[in-house]
């Protein structure tokens, strides 16, 4: 079938284009005075990859939902695979294992994995017809996380991992099940997180207890709530001693970046005095201290945000928020009324990838979030990250398109 490209909607591209102008524009600002010329032209190899990306978007959207519908599970299949062969032979960075290197093209495949687990997750809950609570359907579902989840935190990518249950929980949520189901599945996170302090986890537990009792999610939910939390709190210790130093260090730096000021602190307080020193209107371009000294690390991938604060300032960050919110809209708009279950799926759980991916590394340049590693989809350097970005961009157009179709 022809594709009309008078019917796509042409807003929501152009509002995700300006984004990654934007971000082409800051990449060359933040590495503009870099000692080396292939830092310097890091803005260049970033527009070759914004062409590839469009490439992949427009070739996303012309391919049917239902060659994606049927191919669903073979694509995570081979993500899989992908995601064991890179621990074996995959190139290693800062003591992590998470690309394939060919030549000056490295190839991240947990990104690929997002979209494979999307269109997965989107086609079983699109077709299951267990309740949304049902033990069975959650189950199934979570397997289909929890395994390309284990093999990334091999590499280790702990930020990444995250974004798989973000997918999950999404799509649980669009698919029919209930906040306070989907608060008792989560409540063993937040039950790790009171046990590092016993009175904060005894106090967190009677709350918990309160809320069952209010709640009445069901005997058989409440009990596994209960053992859940409990078992988690019990075993902070052990997951704590379990994670990597690094990982550790940026936790308590997030809590308190000062206790390290020059060490695991330095990048949030940088960071937060860029973004601070930006005002209202900012420097200007390329009039940026903190990065044309040097001082903010990153500057052009986690921390690119930092670099928009402080040379376009307030109105500048409120620019880019706005673009986001737009396009983070029309996916809700697009994803409430399309027709099949499958595409609706798809463009809800594209959108909460966005969104969460907007969230933590916005969070994280003001110290509002851990600093994790993720990057701000189709602003910061990476080409395999804007690629994915322009690729759950062309699932929504493609769903918009085709919203008619069951």
């Amino acid at each position: 079938m022809t594709l009309d490209y008078k019917a796509l909607d042409w807003r929501l591209i152009g509002a995700t284009l300006a984004l990654s102008l934007i971000g082409v524009l800051l990449i060359m600002s933040a590495q503009h005075f870099a000692q080396s010329q292939y830092q310097q032209g890091y803005y260049l190899r970033q527009l070759v990859w914004l062409v590839f990306a469009l490439a992949v978007f427009l070739l996303v959207v012309h391919i049917p939902l239902r060659l994606f519908d049927a191919s669903a599970y073979v694509l995570l299949g081979a993500s899989v695979l992908m995601l064991v062969l890179v621990l074996v032979v995959g190139s290693s960075r800062m003591g992590a294992t998470r690309w394939f290197s060919f030549g000056p093209v490295n190839l991240a495949p947990s990104d690929i994995a997002k979209l494979t687990v999307l269109l997965a997750l989107s086609r079983y809950l699109a077709y299951v017809k267990l309740p949304p609570q049902s033990k069975r359907r959650l189950a199934m579902s979570g397997a289909m996380v929890v395994i390309p989840v284990a093999l990334i935190l091999k590499q280790p990518d702990l930020g990444t991992s995250l974004v798989f249950f973000v997918i999950l929980f999404s799509l649980w949520f669009w698919s029919g099940l209930s906040l306070i189901h989907l608060a008792l599945i989560l409540s063993p996170i937040a039950s790790l997180v009171a046990a590092s302090h016993t009175i904060a986890w005894v106090a967190y537990l009677v709350v918990l207890l309160v809320f069952l009792f209010l709640a009445r999610p069901g005997m058989t939910f409440s009990v596994i709530a209960v053992v859940a939390n409990l078992a988690f709190g019990t075993v902070f210790p052990f997951i704590w001693n379990r994670l990597a130093l690094y990982q550790q260090d940026r936790i308590l730096a997030f809590i308190d970046p000062t206790r390290d000021p020059r060490g695991t602190g330095y990048q949030i307080i940088q960071s937060k005095i860029a973004i601070g020193s930006g005002g209202l209107w900012g420097k200007g371009l390329l009039g940026g201290s903190q990065a044309r000294l040097d001082f903010l690390p990153e500057r052009h991938t986690d921390f690119i945000f930092s670099v928009l604060g402080e040379e376009f300032g307030l109105w500048g960050t409120a620019i880019v928020l706005l673009l986001f919110g737009y396009i983070l809209y029309r996916s809700i708009r697009i994803a409430t009324r399309c027709r099949s279950r499958f595409a609706s799926n798809l463009a809800a759980g594209a959108a909460a990838i966005l969104l969460f991916q907007l969230f933590i590394n916005v969070g994280m340049t003001l110290g509002f979030a851990p600093v994790t590693g993720l990057a701000l989809p189709f602003v910061s350097y990476g080409g395999t990250s804007l690629v994915l970005s322009w690729a759950l961009l062309g699932l929504i157009v493609s769903a918009d398109y085709r919203w008619q179709e069951y």
